[in-house]
């Protein structure tokens, strides 16, 4: 069993079956038409948001010279662990969970039991990645920002810390038939597979949320807490609103990713000192309920960075706005005049301008993931302009 992956999904699910189920009665669980229902729907929703949502983050950064920020980049990898979580976990694990019967042999026994525990522990240590990062942008102003060649090293060793601890799945998960279907087991001693589980728990967990709530309560009170020595400038002022913006947005995140996976660590804690809650009469139906709301975090956070972040937002709207309803074609329109995502030539020529001439503030102030306020004041410009009936400046502007 593993407190923050499937690992313990399955074993969970196995010893259930092995205490509780007659052989003379294969069916004994599976549930009512009613519930399967419900939990279809869940499960197909988590699935194709997840996997719609996933694939339009990782598409706006990588194919907008824009959006390739740090903090994007980082974004990027998260999307990409909260994608594969879904699609190589999530589907399998459900149905084992459902009919008490694995189907998909072998391979996908060991390959799902793999992929959870990996994908968690690169989302968690991506999180704390963002956090350092943010912690010497907003601490250590005068320090140089993290280059990209240094992202993509501290992404490699994610994937690489996060495959080795999750590789003991490879090796000792195993299937095994009897007389009421087939099983997805873990094959080492029970006190091995509890001090391995302690372990992601407190890896995967307990550590990177404590490292969290320090880090972001030390940035909290630099940019809540603190004030600017002389009269503050409106470039400082967009600098420490934007700063908020992306240090807000992480801190949803994490917030949303501690509360999902709180009931899993939660019912693991209790089912490794009294075992007799596993041969609870609704036992089934609850755990279904706790490992959908784990799964679930692979797809709110899509949901938040449209909704926290506007060049995320205007991304969403160019993807999914084609319905011809009357609101969407308002935000087509209101996304053709700010063009902060797919900027004309002309603009980026002046904003390439603009930058040579104003040295490393504008520079600066383009690293950071979301530069709504400056769009706010472009978008105001333009439709003041239009207002005004002039072509010419209009063309200008744009």
């Amino acid at each position: 069993m593993s407190a923050s992956n499937a690992t313990y999904t399955l074993s969970t699910t196995m010893n259930v079956t092995e205490m509780t189920r007659e052989p003379e009665d294969p069916y004994q669980f599976v549930l009512p038409w009613w519930q399967q229902t419900i939990f279809y729907f869940a499960f197909a929703a988590i699935l194709l948001i997840s996997a719609g949502g996933n694939l339009v983050v990782i598409w706006i950064v990588l194919a907008h010279k824009r959006m390739r920020t740090v903090t994007n980049y980082f974004l990027v990898n998260l999307a990409l662990a909260d994608f594969l979580i879904s699609q190589l976990n999530l589907p399998f694990t459900f149905l084992y969970l459902l009919y008490q019967d694995w189907w998909f042999g072998t391979f996908f026994c060991k390959l799902s039991c793999f992929i959870s525990p990996c994908t968690i522990s690169a989302s968690v240590l991506t999180f704390m990645a963002i956090a350092v990062d943010r912690y010497i942008a907003i601490l250590y102003q005068l320090r140089p920002r993290m280059p990209k060649r240094h992202v993509i090293v501290a992404i490699i060793f994610i994937w690489l810390f996060s495959i080795a601890l999750a590789f003991p799945n490879l090796i000792y998960f195993e299937t095994a038939s009897n007389l009421a279907g087939t099983i997805c087991f873990i094959t080492w001693p029970i006190e091995t597979d509890l001090t391995y589980n302690y372990l992601l728990l407190l890896l995967n967990y307990l550590l990177p949320l404590l490292t969290l709530v320090s880090a972001y309560s030390r940035v909290g009170m630099e940019l809540w807490g603190s004030r600017a020595i002389g009269e503050e400038t409106s470039i400082q002022r967009d600098r420490v609103k934007s700063k908020r913006k992306v240090v807000k947005m992480m801190l949803v995140v994490v917030l949303i990713f501690g509360i999902c996976w709180l009931p899993m660590h939660a019912y693991y804690l209790l089912t490794s000192h009294y075992r007799s809650i596993t041969e609870y009469k609704y036992i089934q139906q609850i755990y279904i309920i706790i490992y959908l709301m784990a799964m679930s975090n692979s797809m709110y956070n899509p949901i938040i960075y449209g909704w926290m972040n506007s060049r995320f937002r205007e991304g969403f709207i160019h993807v999914f706005c084609w319905c011809p309803c009357r609101r969407c074609k308002r935000s087509r329109s209101q996304l053709r005049l700010r063009r902060t995502l797919f900027p004309t030539a002309t603009r980026a020529m002046s904003e390439k301008y603009s930058s040579d001439r104003t040295g490393s503030t504008m520079h600066t102030l383009a690293e950071y993931v979301d530069t709504e306020s400056y769009g706010t004041r472009r978008s105001n410009q333009i439709q003041s302009t239009v207002r005004r009936g002039s072509p010419r400046r209009t063309d200008n502007v744009l």
